[in-house]
């Protein structure tokens, strides 16, 4: 145990950064297979839909619901046990986000970067607010969120424009005024989660492709 961090969280949030295989099916899979856009789509939809498969057998088979839990009950939030997982959430976000890539090139190379951003950054907030969190806001912590922006801030100034195709796709450099607006706006998202109703909405399904559609106002 790290402070209140765990070592089933981190192996959690571990798992949760290998989901940047999704953004990365998205952008490059068209660019160096012969693969198109559209069927890029639907390998990421795919996944979805096998994970809501998984989703279900475990809720309505008890056997495979208590295999479920012995081979992963470790990595899921307490909450998980009664609802879909994180995991599936973020398969959904990616789908999302796999459409919107559609639009043009830009279009793909924007959400490239924010649902990579988002994935690691949320990871980051999550491992920074656990370990060292003090200051509590909205069940989050300020000490996360600004791991989550500074993350995300580096990570696209950095690594984004020297990744192949990245800088062509959207025909222009991210300027620091952009970086630091889409950075900020996945951060600001993990703090205000959407509502509908009662409902509070899982950020990993909307906050990729919000922040999506703002970088495609500001690219």
């Amino acid at each position: 145990m790290i402070g209140q961090l765990s070592k089933e969280e981190i192996n959690r949030k571990l798992l949760h950064i290998v989901a940047v295989a999704l953004p990365g099916i998205i952008f490059y899979a068209p660019k160096t297979t012969y693969l198109s856009k559209l069927d890029a789509s639907y390998i990421v939809i795919f996944l979805l839909f096998f994970s809501l498969v998984i989703e279900f057998a475990r809720f309505k088979f008890s056997g495979f619901g208590q295999f479920f839990t012995r081979s992963f009950g470790l990595m899921l939030r307490e909450e998980e046990n009664r609802q879909l997982t994180g995991a599936t959430y973020i398969l959904a976000g990616a789908g999302i986000c796999s459409f919107l890539s559609l639009i043009s090139e830009l279009a793909t190379g924007v959400c490239f970067l924010c649902l990579t951003l988002f994935i690691i950054g949320d990871a980051a907030a999550a491992i920074v607010g656990k370990a060292i969190g003090r200051i509590k806001f909205r069940k989050k912590t300020l000490e996360g969120g600004i791991a989550c922006f500074l993350t995300c801030f580096l990570i696209s100034f950095f690594i984004f424009p020297e990744l192949p195709y990245f800088v062509s796709s959207l025909g222009v450099e991210l300027s620091i005024y952009q970086i630091v607006i889409i950075s900020l706006t996945i951060s600001f998202l993990e703090f205000f989660p959407l509502k509908y109703g009662a409902y509070v909405l899982n950020d990993n399904l909307y906050v990729p492709a919000i922040t999506s559609l703002v970088a495609m106002l500001l690219v």
